[in-house]
């Protein structure tokens, strides 16, 4: 254990103001140490009371690796103060030759987005911002629904924490009572000559604790999060590991788990009017299905419509 690591878990055992000299005598260090640990600590994002006695910690959400890695087999977890990106994160990585399943997770993320480059707003220590790199050396038409995986997961982990029912926008968004809380956004590389997918990336941001007001005023009918009161009653980290524990074990059950039927039961889509673009031409129709390979089957005037996602955005649902 660091010293940095040792002076934290000190502080937060005790609830009184310790001392420099007091915490410098019971970890046998310097009192200089001590400053430079907790120096170190606050560049992280750790927030401390500081007094004339000392110092005294202040509990907040701090993105923790060893808590969200809690028990997730093989997975290494790295968290950040800010990121551009967290999937230009996981693929700089994916670069360097880190090991997968690697996640990398953002207290705040300045240039957010989702499917054809949406921007997706953000809130420094009030959203979830992470991406997953993983390597199935699949071919492609063997490869999981990653997006489709990763949708039923978020329901399931929230509805695990919470008395919440989130739904699920096809094919990659969550929402609550009628306002969206969380956008999925899954990438793929392929080996030309194999032509094996060799590389997976899911990114994902989640509205958390975001007050309801200080989303921008073109959002507020749109947009939500978890607690839209801004006051959550659990920490992110808690929703984080939650989220990647049930995709693994989604992802763990194939071929034999039916995570479309789970999909399917949480989709606000399905037997709603849709309108969507196809080829410069609007369309409108009913969401008849979701097909076994993640497609939206839509019923129209004119023909029946099988949807891919990666082409087609649904840009009105009638409720």
């Amino acid at each position: 254990m660091t010293t940095k690591d040792q002076v934290l878990q000190l502080l937060k055992q005790s609830h009184d103001t310790l001392s420099g000299e007091k915490i410098a005598q019971h970890l046998a260090i310097s009192r200089t140490a001590v400053w430079k640990a907790i120096k170190e600590l606050e560049k992280s994002g750790y927030v401390f009371e500081h007094a004339k006695t000392g110092y005294r910690y202040l509990p907040q959400d701090h993105l923790d690796e060893e808590k969200i890695a809690q028990g997730l087999t093989n997975l290494t977890v790295v968290t950040k103060a800010t990121s551009e990106s967290t999937m230009k994160d996981a693929k700089l990585a994916q670069v360097s030759g880190v090991k997968a399943p690697f996640l990398i997770v953002a207290d705040m993320q300045t240039a957010a987005h989702g499917r054809f480059n949406r921007p997706f707003f953000a809130q420094k220590g009030e959203g979830i911002y992470m991406s997953l790199l993983l390597n199935p050396n699949q071919s492609f038409a063997e490869l999981p629904q990653y997006t489709v995986l990763a949708a039923v997961a978020v329901c399931q982990a929230i509805e695990k924490l919470t008395n919440y029912q989130p739904e699920i926008k096809w094919v990659n968004d969550i929402y609550l009572e009628g306002r969206k809380i969380c956008g999925i956004l899954s990438e793929a590389q392929s080996d030309f000559e194999s032509g094996v997918i060799s590389h997976v990336i899911i990114g994902m941001g989640l509205n958390f604790a975001i007050a309801q007001k200080d989303f921008p005023a073109d959002l507020q009918a749109k947009a939500t999060s978890l607690f839209a009161d801004g006051n959550a009653s659990f920490e992110r980290n808690v929703l984080i590991h939650e989220i990647w524990h049930q995709f693994f074990t989604l992802l763990a059950a194939l071929p034999n788990q039916d995570f479309l039927t789970e999909y399917r039961k949480r989709s606000f889509v399905l037997g709603k009017t849709v309108s969507f673009s196809q080829n410069g031409q609007t369309y409108s129709g009913v969401a008849q299905d979701i097909t076994d390979e993640g497609q939206l089957v839509v019923e129209t005037p004119q023909q029946t419509f099988t949807l891919n996602s990666g082409e087609i955005s649904l840009s009105k649902i009638d409720r």
